[in-house]
């Protein structure tokens, strides 16, 4: 059995969006108040308070704070475990501590647990969730198999998504008993070592011309309101507006986030894809060990390196080879374009400028992505 995610879009009816929105807002607040004490604990010198002590905190805080009751009540305990896996990464990975969380960041969720049949695909386009009951869905595959857990996710576009993990069975692929060597490219996206070439699509240039016409209307309206509320303030408003007060100013704001989604809902599918036809049609990948946050640091090529998205790239050639009973192996990238892929000579660094050279010792015309992905595939670590 293996665990699956299935996005679908919801379409929730007026009455469903206001429960949805309250709950994100119970969620924040147990996480801001959990967060709170953790932090006041530490102050008094008080050890750090595990997730089982913070599932006892909240029963207090539902006596407290009595509207919390209408809050779905695995989404308030998966709060609990998201702070306590905070709190472990800032431990061991030193990622920084958590922080209070907003009610004006676009991008809102909470996640509830499959009890007793309160989660059901009840037919092809219509799914039961906890607290909402029957809502309209679409989605480019069912969700078949054992559900696990739902997480209600709105995005900075204001469109309602429901990822449905299931416990399902896949059908591993067929061997085929080849390997290949894998190059990242900005050019290209992929090169192989047997010289086929996964051309780049600039997805965010397509539709550059419509998301700059909103962007521009962003940035006037923005520093329109930022005036009204400025001069608010100045005449001493009882009740000053807030950027939420101004329609035209949420307007643009959504629709350059629309633009956004759209060009990373482009290149998600251009990235499945590929990788699962390489799945398909090889047993072993080997792909360079790429550092992309300090490749970021060029900034002549920053933006064509994160159009590229090489860390989601590999992340779905990980699961994919997981689920499909594949092998992926990463590799040192150190010279694998300097290097001459038949007799090993070192012909020292190459200007980006630089696509093809001949190898003088002997003799051989290499394509430079080619000849990375041959030692790519050459190399035994």
């Amino acid at each position: 059995m293996t665990l699956k995610a299935i996005k679908t879009r919801i379409y929730p009816t007026t009455e469903q969006q206001e429960k949805i929105i309250a709950n994100f807002g119970y969620c924040r607040f147990v996480w801001n108040q959990l967060l709170d004490m953790q932090k006041q604990r530490y102050a008094d010198g008080g050890s750090y308070v595990n997730e089982f002590g913070m599932n006892y905190l909240i029963k207090c805080l539902k006596q407290e704070y009595p509207f919390l009751k209408a809050a779905e009540s695995t989404s308030l305990l998966h709060v609990s475990r998201d702070l306590h896996h905070a709190y472990q990464k800032m431990f061991k990975e030193h990622s920084g501590f958590p922080r209070f969380k907003s009610r004006k960041f676009p991008k809102q969720s909470y996640q509830c647990n499959a009890v007793n049949q309160n989660i059901q695909v009840i037919d092809q386009h219509h799914l039961k969730l906890p607290k909402l009951g029957r809502l309209r869905f679409k989605a480019g595959r069912q969700p078949i198999g054992k559900i696990k857990n739902v997480t209600i996710r709105r995005s900075a576009a204001g469109k309602f998504y429901a990822i449905v993990l299931i416990d399902t069975n896949v059908e591993v692929l067929p061997k085929t008993s080849k390997v290949v060597g894998i190059d990242m490219g900005v050019s290209d996206l992929m090169i192989t070592s047997d010289g086929i070439k996964y051309p780049t699509i600039r997805f965010d240039k397509r539709l550059s011309k419509k998301k700059h016409y909103w962007e521009k209307r962003l940035a006037r309206r923005r520093q329109q309101a930022q005036a009204a509320i400025a001069w608010d303030h100045h005449n001493k408003v009882i009740e000053p507006r807030e950027l939420t007060d101004f329609k035209n100013y949420q307007k643009a704001k959504r629709m350059v986030a629309k633009y956004n989604e759209k060009i990373a809902n482009q290149r998600d599918n251009y990235l499945h894809n590929a990788t699962k036809k390489l799945v398909e049609q090889f047993d072993v990948i080997k792909i360079e060990d790429l550092k992309a946050k300090n490749l970021l640091k060029n900034h002549k090529l920053s933006r064509a390196i994160a159009n590229q998205s090489w860390r989601k790239l590999r992340v779905m050639l990980e699961y994919k080879c997981v689920w499909y009973g594949k092998q992926l192996v990463t590799v040192n990238p150190r010279k694998t374009s300097q290097i001459c892929s038949n007799c090993g000579y070192d012909d020292g660094k190459h200007t980006l400028d630089i696509r093809q050279w001949t190898c003088p010792t002997c003799g051989i015309n290499h394509d430079r992505d080619i000849n990375a992905a041959t030692n790519i595939l050459q190399a035994t670590e």
